[in-house]
């Protein structure tokens, strides 16, 4: 089946251009275009797509905003922010919203079209800038302001198992790397990860990612490490 992308941004050539990028893939179809975050809000909810590509500064309501209240709602599709300014507030303001990723506008076709699949799946996918902007954040001592759904205790739920994943999500591994990590099998980290997002009340890896650093459970790698 084709994901369902709606295309956000104020430049109706930019999202042209972004939209017959993404329609010419055998696997994806742009199901609906918005010009400002209002009507991102009520095409989200009329189209249901798969992954929304957001700008961020826009007129009438602006894209974190917009992302906020898509990503808030049942069933919610994923956000993948892609814009032209590389600010520390547009990153992490994004992540608080709910996206899933969040790329620059100046992205290969390639690049774009590989987040849109990534995030859809369930996964992240950060900007290296965004990644290196992260981990200064995280190296100075600053905090992002995302919790788990019930405080720090919530990770009082979790097994130590699931603490292990968490601890490895947030250093960066994909699943079958912390599978290798811990000699269990793909589907069992699956299962570790599902679980903890749930019982964190997170919506997704960046999310766990970010919180464990918020709770001291990992520490900022050497810059040019991915998340």
């Amino acid at each position: 089946m084709s994901l369902k992308v709606l295309v956000v941004d104020d430049q109706g050539l930019v999202r042209a251009g972004f939209a017959i990028v993404i329609d010419a893939e055998e696997d994806m179809t742009v199901v609906g275009e918005a010009a400002d975050g209002t009507a991102a809000v009520r095409l989200a909810a009329e189209l249901a797509p798969d992954v929304v590509v957001m700008d961020v500064r826009m007129p009438v309501l602006d894209g974190i905003a917009a992302t906020r209240i898509i990503t808030g709602r049942q069933d919610a599709p994923r956000v993948l922010v892609l814009t032209t300014f590389d600010l520390d507030s547009y990153v992490l303001d994004a992540l608080r919203a709910g996206a899933s990723g969040f790329l620059l506008k100046d992205v290969h076709a390639a690049e774009l079209l590989q987040g849109i699949r990534v995030v859809a799946t369930g996964e992240s996918v950060l900007a290296p800038s965004a990644t290196r902007r992260l981990i200064a954040h995280y190296a100075s001592g600053a905090g992002s302001g995302i919790r788990a759904g019930n405080g720090p205790s919530a990770l009082d739920s979790l097994t130590a198992s699931q603490r292990n994943v968490l601890g490895l999500v947030a250093s960066g591994l994909n699943n079958a790397e912390i599978a290798d990590e811990l000699g269990i099998t793909v589907g069992t980290v699956k299962s570790h990860v599902n679980a903890l997002l749930r019982k964190l009340g997170l919506r997704d890896r960046v999310q766990a990612t970010i919180l464990a650093y918020d709770l001291g459970l990992a520490r900022p790698n050497p810059p040019g490490t991915h998340i």
